[in-house]
C-alpha cells in the first residue's frame, strides 16, 4: 500500500472520519486484495494511467465468450482500488458484450460514497476494462497473438 493510501485513512480537513464517511460497499472494495494479481497469459489485458498518475491494469480469462475470471494490478489510491475491485466484481461471469455495458457511473453508484472529486478513478478503471475487452476481441480474431504475447 503506498503512502497516499495510508494518508486517506486519517480524518480529513473537516475532521470527518474516513471510516464513518464511506459505505460498507466502498470500504469492502477499497480494501479487498484477493483479485489483485498479475494473470499469466490472459485472454485480454488493458492498462490505463490517469492524469493523476494512478495506473490500473485489468486481466481477463475467458471460457468461450464468458469472463471466467478477472484480476487487476494497481498503482494508486484507495478510491482507484475500490473502483478496480468493483469493475472486477461486475464483470466476472458475464459475457464480453455484457461487460461492455459497465460504465463509470455504474461503478460510482455501486460504491455509494465515491467522492465526486475522485470520479476519474471510476473512469480510469472502466477505461482499463474497455482496453482489456478490446484486446480479447483482437485475440479472438487473431489467436496467434495470444501465443506470442502481442496485442
Amino acid at each position: 500500500m503506498d503512502s497516499t493510501m495510508m494518508e486517506e485513512t486519517h480524518p480529513d480537513a473537516s475532521g470527518q472520519d474516513f471510516w464513518q464517511s464511506h459505505s460498507l460497499k466502498f470500504l469492502e472494495m477499497a480494501f479487498r486484495t484477493d483479485k489483485m494479481e498479475t494473470m499469466a497469459k490472459p485472454d485480454g489485458f488493458g492498462t490505463k494511467t490517469g492524469d493523476c498518475g494512478d495506473t490500473v491494469e485489468i486481466y481477463l480469462k475467458l471460457n468461450d465468450d464468458r469472463i471466467e475470471s478477472a484480476s487487476y494490478g494497481l498503482r494508486g489510491c484507495l478510491n482507484t482500488a475500490a473502483c478496480a475491485n468493483t469493475v472486477i466484481q461486475m464483470i466476472e461471469g458475464k459475457t464480453i458484450d455484457e461487460a461492455w455495458e459497465v460504465t463509470p457511473e455504474a461503478v460510482a453508484a455501486y460504491l455509494e460514497t465515491l467522492p465526486p472529486d475522485h470520479f476519474h478513478c471510476a473512469e480510469l478503471a472502466v477505461g482499463a476494462l474497455y482496453l482489456a475487452l478490446a484486446d480479447c476481441r483482437e485475440k479472438q480474431r487473431s489467436p496467434w497473438k495470444k501465443l506470442y504475447g502481442t496485442s
